[in-house]
């Protein structure tokens, strides 16, 4: 009897700790879905009247386009570029040691463009990558260095543009006074799988950054960072150093965000629905295979934020639909799964992927964490990352790619300036003292 007794309480107790901890979970949802409800729709939307303006002073503007064997989709993406309605943009396509027919499309392009508009596109090759570099950051470099324009746009070769929206992000980005301006793609779904993976992507990432706080400078853990749109003013970019001090980082884009972060530059979001058109790769498999360079990557290759970040989503999205099968969590289950729909629903009025792929989200969960694995398994076992052709030993790439390591680069400098600042406050102060004796 005591025995039974005992039990009992301690399962009442269980159960009581049990909900509570539902509870709180609950609550960390209803937060997250507040917020994304009622802030998302305060970031500029680039389609609305208000950003269909002039830059003020008409700076000038190089879209920068580097690709690696993109014969299929290169054409498209300077098509749409060269028909952009503001007259200070130059397109400067670097061809990045290309085996397929890239090269020459390129440069069929240029000859074209010469005569018709001189100066409006222009191209460079690179034959050779210099040790010790990427190929992609060494071709937005390269780029870098042979351009002089204000502003830089850094995009990918696969990217749609519509013809005014070069001309809206400058007026965004000087009215927000944004040294780093990150427009967010409309990314087309032509499978299932792909919804139901993107689709995911697209609510987890509100977790990983909330681009309502993007503004905040205080906000250091919400970086902005997309290949697609990533606009630069030039002197914010020289400020930090340029490309040289993620010569070797994989994520590029989600670098130079961190970068711009830790450095104290004003970071801004907007959105552009159909106006930024990405297809990121073909069918739910496709995006998968996509992924294996890119996630390892972004927990610094280290194993451990891996298996805790897969432990996370197992708790964060699947887990309540175990709570749907008990009484006591029944009411906090279907709260997370509401909130997970409002989150579908409110993104995909940005990103236009169907809010109704909320019903297989657990799929997309799923996949997520087989990618994370598959990402890590198979970088560890080749000892290094496969891009285009190229393997990066791990080796090198580990203390290029720590997601913390530019906020403690920032931090130290931070540190040394306020040193300086006291020393110099100290000596002024015993100049003046000898100065009044």
């Amino acid at each position: 009897m005591n025995w039974h007794g005992l039990h009992f309480h301690v399962t009442e107790s269980w159960r009581e700790i049990i909900r509570t901890v539902w509870w709180l979970l609950t609550l960390a949802w209803v937060l997250r879905t507040y917020d994304a409800v009622h802030l998302l729709p305060t970031l500029p939307d680039l389609t609305m009247p208000d950003w269909d303006a002039l830059p003020v002073g008409t700076p000038t503007l190089t879209v920068v386009v580097p690709a690696r064997d993109e014969a299929e989709k290169i054409a498209a993406t300077i098509d749409a570029l060269m028909v952009a309605d503001y007259v200070g943009v130059r397109v400067l396509v670097v061809d990045d040691r290309s085996t397929d027919g890239t090269g020459a499309i390129v440069d069929a392009y240029v000859e074209e463009y010469a005569v018709r508009r001189p100066g409006a596109l222009s191209a460079i090759h690179v034959t050779e990558l210099p040790e010790g570099w990427l190929g992609k950051t060494f071709a937005l470099m390269v780029a870098t260095e042979n351009s002089e324009s204000d502003y830089l746009l850094f995009t990918d070769a696969d990217i749609l543009f519509s013809p005014s929206v070069l001309r809206r992000a400058l007026v965004c980005a000087q009215e927000t006074q944004a040294d780093h301006l990150v427009v967010l793609p409309t990314v087309e779904v032509k499978s299932r799988g792909e919804g139901i993976v993107l689709g995911f992507m697209q609510v987890m990432s509100l977790w990983a950054t909330r681009p309502w706080m993007v503004e905040e400078p205080k906000a250091r853990r919400d970086v902005a960072g997309i290949g697609s749109f990533n606009l630069v003013r030039r002197d914010a970019l020289n400020e930090i150093g340029g490309w040289i001090p993620q010569r070797l980082a994989v994520l590029e884009d989600i670098t130079l965000g961190r970068r711009m972060r830790a450095a104290g530059m004003r970071q801004r979001m907007a959105f552009a629905p159909g106006m930024v058109l990405v297809h990121w790769a073909k069918g739910g498999h496709g995006l998968l295979v996509n992924m294996t360079k890119n996630l390892f990557s972004a927990f610094g290759f280290q194993p451990l934020l891996v298996l805790l970040m897969c432990l996370w989503i197992f708790v964060f999205f699947l887990l309540p639909l175990a709570g749907l099968v008990w009484w006591g969590t029944v009411v906090q289950a279907l709260l997370i799964v509401c909130c997970i729909g409002a989150l579908y629903r409110v993104m995909g009025r940005a990103s236009l992927i169907d809010a109704r792929y909320a019903w297989l989200y657990p799929l997309g969960a799923v996949a997520m964490i087989f990618a994370m694995l598959r990402s890590m398994v198979v970088v560890l076992a080749r000892r290094g990352v496969m891009w285009r052709g190229t393997l990066y030993p791990l080796r090198d790439l580990r203390k290029h790619n720590s997601p913390f390591v530019w906020e403690r680069e920032a931090r130290k400098k931070r540190d040394e300036e306020i040193r300086t600042a006291r020393v110099v406050r100290k000596l002024a102060e015993r100049a003046e003292k000898k100065k009044k004796s």
